[in-house]
């Protein structure tokens, strides 16, 4: 299985605890049904089908990912929803977007805008110059909480790795950290910009799907983490979090006895 391909599939075994709040995120969002709407860096299009069903038969969604693989994964989605019509995949970068001035509604990215270390202002003038003027630029991040409870010192030291930090890089500038995004717009002009929270969780009992989804989840959240780690944390992450060690079954069953995970989903959104 090649790099794109396990991406691919870490992405369809995330959504089942992602799809929940995305939902509550496009509901909150009160998208003008006809709209015409683009996701930046939409990879297999699972937001852009939940955008596409917000705006209606009258609206459409067009996405634009780098990854072509993501792009045909995409569009098979969005002929097995029966909804082709309505949303369409291109390939492009987001800091160089192939559309004219003024072409949408609205500009959504979900985990993907702003991630990249670097300045965060030329990007989200790209994104507001695709947008018509009174349209909206929307940017998501997400992150999880919680993932191990009972062993709360654990998960302190993984998330203060530079993988558990992410997308945060060692040495930028306090400006650029994500939190603090309502900078970053009204920096590009946008006004009546706004900040909000959602988050979602699990509890037991555990459907295998979303066990499944767990499992994923730890593989994705503290990647190549070893080296950041104390002898003694790293011998008990990987005692309780590989896949192919028995301490995993211990984390899941404290998830099924009385365990809460939290998913937290942070938007900010400005209008052109």
């Amino acid at each position: 299985m090649t790099g794109t391909d396990s991406y691919l599939q870490s992405l369809l075994l995330a959504n089942p605890l992602q799809e929940p709040v995305f939902r509550r995120v496009v509901r909150a969002l009160n998208l003008p049904p006809g709209s015409q709407g683009l996701d930046v860096g939409c990879g297999i299009g699972l937001q852009a089908l939940l955008l596409a069903e917000a705006v209606g038969p009258d609206g459409h969604v067009t996405g634009v990912d780098m990854s072509p693989e993501f792009l045909v994964y995409a569009r098979d989605l969005a002929e097995k929803a029966g909804i082709s019509e309505q949303v369409s995949f291109l390939e492009g970068d987001m800091n160089n977007l192939p559309f004219n001035d003024d072409a949408f509604d609205w500009v959504w990215s979900a985990n993907c805008a702003g991630y990249a270390p670097g300045e965060p202002l030329p990007l989200l003038k790209e994104l507001a110059r695709v947008v018509k003027p009174g349209g909206s630029v929307i940017i998501l991040a997400w992150s999880s909480q919680q993932l191990l409870p009972g062993y709360p010192v654990l998960e302190a030291h993984l998330n203060a790795t530079s993988s558990g930090i992410a997308p945060f890089a060692e040495g930028t500038a306090p400006e650029l950290h994500f939190p603090r995004m309502m900078g970053w717009f009204r920096r590009a002009g946008m006004e009546e910009v706004t900040a909000r929270t959602f988050a979602g969780d699990v509890c037991a009992p555990l459907s295998g799907e979303i066990r499944s989804t767990l499992i994923a989840l730890l593989e994705m959240r503290w990647v190549d983490v070893g080296a950041e780690l104390s002898e003694e944390d790293w011998a008990e992450y990987q005692q309780l979090c590989m896949p192919e060690s028995p301490g995993l079954l211990r984390v899941l069953h404290v998830f099924d006895v009385s365990g809460v995970g939290e998913w937290v989903n942070a938007f900010w959104w400005g209008i052109t």
